[in-house]
């Protein structure tokens, strides 16, 4: 049974500024991967940004009409107070560019990374942290007057779990760098108020639809362990969705379920069909994810603004996608309110460390950064223009 989605729907798909620019010299991020960790090094990354107008009109030409990316703070105020407008100009580019495609441009202005400079004084738990990247967004608004959708910050509750572990560190405390540490309460807590001032800042500025994006982990309750799966996702997810009653929209990401047992996070158990970051496959996560944000917001509507698979298979990405495509519309059917897909991610990008795992619907050659759409990308097209897909065999 096909399956057809909404007149308005966005189709797209996304990127992090880091991941794909290349050379993000002040950023937090490229002090770390020049550290003692075994870590790859981003160096040029995909080039995207003198090649960006390349990969905007590759999904344009494929059939998508929409482009989410990140702004880079870093670029922006490469040191406290001092900004460039050179780069401000050149974001502004990328929405022109954008737009005279007919891609609707999504705009994150925060995507993981920070300035050195904020790191340096604390990061989130530094003086001034909030106000800092308040006074970022408030000279960010002025490039926005057009811009239709703005996600403040992406995945707060793993920027915790990040820097979280960050601050232990600093602190001379003993901790797994393996195992996934749960969100730092009081990191939380400062970006969620972040976003929420964010979100006074961007409303008295410009008209965009105003969110932030959450990690949905879709954790699911083993048999009699559905308190602790309250108690395990409160910190997870529902903190920080709870932060966000009465925004524009919530940009939902989700990859994999979860397990959580009378104990909390079943560990995960490494499998054949396993993604190549270690996740299972599993592509209902993003249904289980929907629906539970809709009990939590249910006045708030929802942006995909990430789902896709680590895989060197591109026959299995587009498998994972058609699933995962119809658990979402089992969702909507249900009165779920989703206005769009953005698939993670436009390009094979750095992953954090790591070049190996490829999530991309465009492969990019290291050497010489030539770009070759992959069959997934003429799929989605297909699917975005039809606003149709078909039940997977």
């Amino acid at each position: 049974m096909d399956r057809t989605f909404p007149a308005e729907f966005l189709w797209g798909a996304s990127t992090a500024a880091h991941q794909v620019e290349g050379n993000n010299l002040n950023s937090d991020w490229w002090l770390i991967e020049q550290g003692p960790y075994g870590l790859e090094p981003s160096g040029d990354a995909d080039d995207s940004y003198h090649r960006y107008a390349e990969d905007m009109r590759l999904l344009a030409d494929a059939g998508l009409n929409a482009y989410r990316f990140s702004i880079e703070w870093a670029r922006i105020e490469p040191s406290p107070g001092r900004f460039s407008r050179a780069e401000l100009a050149h974001y502004r580019w990328m929405i022109d560019t954008a737009k005279s495609l007919g891609l609707t441009p999504v705009v994150t202005l925060h995507h993981f990374t920070h300035p050195l400079w904020f790191e340096n004084q604390g990061g989130w738990l530094g003086e001034g942290a909030v106000e800092a990247f308040i006074r970022y967004v408030e000279f960010v608004a002025e490039i926005l007057h057009d811009v239709h959708w703005v996600c403040t910050i992406n995945e707060p509750n793993m920027v915790a779990v990040m820097h979280g572990m960050r601050a232990k560190a600093a602190r001379g405390e003993q901790f797994d760098p393996t195992v996934l540490s749960v969100p730092d309460e009081a990191i939380g807590r400062a970006l969620i108020r972040a976003h929420q001032e964010a979100v006074s800042v961007l409303r008295a500025r410009i008209a965009a639809r105003v969110g932030l994006t959450i990690s949905s982990q879709a954790q699911i309750a083993e048999p009699g362990a559905e308190a602790k799966l309250e108690e395990v996702r409160y910190l997870w997810e529902d903190m920080y969705l709870d932060g966000c009653h009465g925004d524009d929209f919530i940009g939902i990401q989700a990859y994999a379920t979860q397990m959580v047992n009378a104990e909390g996070l079943v560990p995960r158990t490494p499998g054949p069909d396993d993604t190549l970051v270690g996740m299972p496959y599993t592509p209902e996560a993003i249904e289980v994810a929907v629906r539970h944000c809709h009990e939590v917001l249910p006045e708030v509507p929802i942006l995909i603004t990430e789902n896709g698979i680590a895989t060197a298979d591109d026959e299995r990405r587009i498998a994972y996608t058609q699933k995962a495509l119809t658990h979402l519309h089992d969702a909507i059917s249900d009165g779920v309110d989703v206005r769009g897909y953005l698939h993670w991610s436009a390009l094979d990008n750095y992953e954090w460390g790591h070049w190996t795992p490829t999530f991309g619907l465009i492969a990019v050659d290291r050497e010489t950064f030539a770009r070759k759409p992959k069959p997934s990308l003429a799929w989605l097209g297909s699917v975005a223009t039809t606003r149709t897909v078909s039940e997977p065999h």
